[in-house]
């Protein structure tokens, strides 16, 4: 049975149950973890950005594994942040382990790879250091979307959420007040998580080259990955191939390139003078990137 039909099956199957059945495998899982090897790449965002739809690209291919146990829409642990006391045991415990790896890739031919995907890995600066020292040769698919659409997108999620009662103009003037002093206290509190600072950095998290720079002070170039949202959505067979190809796996032909996120396109615009003015903020923050990555940028 495929990653496609076992979530089709699960899909029927009542909460309780499920929530017996992950509970059962978690202890399972912890008790087997010498034998669970960290993930092998990580999807680090960004917000809003096509993480999703990346996640289910992926574990569409036979050589790529979801989390263990595979729970319906669960693309992340979050060990890397929100810091519970988690041990190292209880973060591999969510990865397939390597005997069953050795027992598929005797009918693979190859070695099967699992992952997790978190938007906020990126975003949060203590994160590279962190995955840096727990497992060095973890690679990273980052996916930088059009900043302005981004920040409207994320501005509108947080609205659908319950948590931003402002107007997004307002929001964006009040973004350097509600992020002030909230990475001081991240930078001297390890444990430390700032829901402002995930929340409201509608601006901030699209200035996409000062969060590549901080993961790429912990890792060498070859291992992070970055590629415009935009193409993965226009060319997403041809994009799925390069990331194969950046994993070290053989090209798979998608069963399907429909959009996983159905809010990936908003329906209506941002507000036009807000629009504008984020633009020329991003200006040279998007020309620096294209630098970066040698290649043009057709955004906003």
């Amino acid at each position: 049975m495929d990653t496609v039909q076992l979530t089709a099956l699960k899909a029927r199957v009542p909460r309780w149950a499920l929530d017996t059945v992950n509970s059962l495998s978690r202890w399972g899982a912890l008790a087997t973890a010498p034998d669970r090897p960290m993930p092998d790449f990580l999807v680090i965002g960004a917000k809003r950005g096509g993480t999703t739809s990346l996640f289910n690209y992926l574990v569409r291919h036979p050589g790529i594994l979801a989390m263990y146990p595979q729970v319906r829409g669960k693309k992340s642990t979050d060990y890397y942040f929100a810091d519970r006391g988690h041990s190292s045991a209880w973060y591999r415990s969510h990865f397939h382990t390597e005997t069953y790896r050795r027992l598929l890739r005797a009918r693979l031919g190859y070695r099967p790879q699992s992952f997790e995907a978190s938007p906020y890995y990126v975003w949060d600066p203590r994160i590279p250091a962190k995955v840096a020292a727990a497992a060095p040769e973890t690679r990273a698919i980052l996916l930088v979307r059009d900043p302005v659409l981004r920040a409207w997108s994320h501005y509108q999620e947080r609205v659908q959420n319950g948590v931003e009662p402002l107007s997004f103009e307002e929001a964006l003037a009040a973004e350097d007040d509600r992020l002030g002093g909230e990475l001081a206290k991240m930078m001297a509190d390890p444990t430390y998580h700032s829901t402002t600072w995930d929340w409201y950095g509608y601006r901030s998290r699209g200035e996409y080259l000062a969060q590549i720079t901080t993961w790429l002070e912990h890792f060498p170039r070859e291992q992070l990955l970055v590629l415009p949202s935009e193409r993965l959505y226009s060319d997403t067979q041809e994009t799925f191939d390069r990331i194969c190809e950046f994993l070290g796996l053989p090209a798979h032909r998608l069963p399907t390139t429909k959009p996983y996120n159905a809010t990936w396109r908003t329906k209506d615009a941002p507000p036009k003078e807000a629009a504008a003015q984020l633009a020329d903020h991003y200006r040279s923050h998007n020309a620096a990137l294209a630098d970066f990555l040698g290649e043009r940028l057709d955004w906003t």
